[in-house]
C-alpha cells in the first residue's frame, strides 16, 4: 500500500510517535490525515484534522469511525505503560487490568470500527504499534509485557482474518522512542521519525512484520537459540 494518496487515521497522535506517523502522512502525499486524540482542543498543525477518540470510549470511537468513513490506512499508535515495583507487585493484576484496556482491547475497539470501513473502500492497511517487549519481559515491565503480548496475538489472528478483505495488517516492534513516554529512561532511544519512516517503507513493501531499530532485529533473531534474549534481558 502506498502512502501517497490514502487517507490516514492515527491514533494516539497528539505528539510522540502518533504525531510523527501523522506528519509523515502530510509529508509522503497522503489525501488526508485524521489525528485521533483524547482532547483535540488546540490541536493545530497543517494538513492534520484532529479527531475526538479515547480508544477505551465506545462512543468516541464510533462517532471517529462515522466522522472518518473515508479512511484507508489505520495506525493503531494509542498506548500507554507504567514501571512497577515488580512482576509479583500487590497492583500486578490491577495494572494489568488497565493496560490490556488500552493496548489490547483498545487495539481490538478500533480495529472492529474501521476494518469493515477499510473494506468499503477497496481494502487497506492497518500498523498496530507493538514493542520488542512482546518477545521478552521485565520485573519492572511485567504488566506493559503482558499486554504488548497480548496485542502481538490479537493482530497475527487480526492479519490472517482481514487477508480476505485485502487489507494488510503490519506489526511494527520496536524498542525506546525518544518521546515524553520514556523521557526519564537514561537509555539508547530512535528518534520518532526514524520509526515512523521505516514503518512506513515496510508497509509499502507489502511487509506483514517491522523491526524497526537494530536492537529489536537482535532480540527476534535470538528468539530460536538456546541463549534467547527473554532469558536474560540484560538491561531491562
Amino acid at each position: 500500500m502506498n502512502i501517497n494518496g490514502s487517507v490516514v487515521f492515527v491514533t494516539g497522535a497528539s505528539r510522540g510517535l502518533g504525531l510523527a506517523f501523522a506528519k509523515l502522512a502530510v509529508a509522503q502525499g497522503a489525501a488526508k490525515v485524521y489525528a485521533g486524540m483524547r482532547n483535540p482542543e488546540g490541536f493545530d498543525v497543517p494538513g492534520i484534522i484532529p479527531v475526538k477518540l479515547d480508544v477505551t470510549d465506545d462512543a468516541t470511537i464510533k462517532a471517529a469511525a462515522a466522522q472518518c468513513s473515508d479512511t484507508t490506512l489505520l495506525v493503531n499508535n494509542a498506548g500507554i505503560a507504567k514501571v512497577m515495583e515488580s512482576a509479583l507487585a500487590e497492583n500486578m493484576i490491577e495494572l494489568s487490568k488497565e493496560l490490556i484496556d488500552t493496548n489490547v482491547y483498545g487495539l481490538v475497539r478500533v480495529s472492529a470500527a474501521f476494518a469493515p470501513i477499510l473494506k468499503r473502500n477497496g481494502g487497506g492497511a492497518i500498523i498496530n504499534v507493538l514493542s520488542n517487549i512482546t518477545w521478552f519481559n521485565a520485573p519492572a515491565l511485567a504488566a506493559y509485557g503482558v499486554s504488548k503480548a497480548a496485542a502481538w496475538g490479537f493482530t497475527n489472528a487480526l492479519r490472517v482474518q482481514l487477508r480476505a478483505d485485502q487489507t494488510q495488517v503490519l506489526a511494527l516492534h520496536v524498542g525506546f522512542i525518544d518521546t515524553d513516554l520514556v523521557k526519564d529512561f537514561d537509555v539508547q532511544k530512535t528518534s520518532p521519525q526514524d520509526v515512523a519512516a521505516r514503518t512506513y517503507a515496510a508497509l509499502e513493501a507489502g511487509e506483514e512484520e517491522v523491526s524497526a531499530d537494530e536492537g529489536t532485529r537482535q532480540i527476534k533473531a535470538s528468539l530460536s537459540s538456546s541463549d534467547a534474549f527473554y532469558f536474560n534481558p540484560v538491561g531491562f
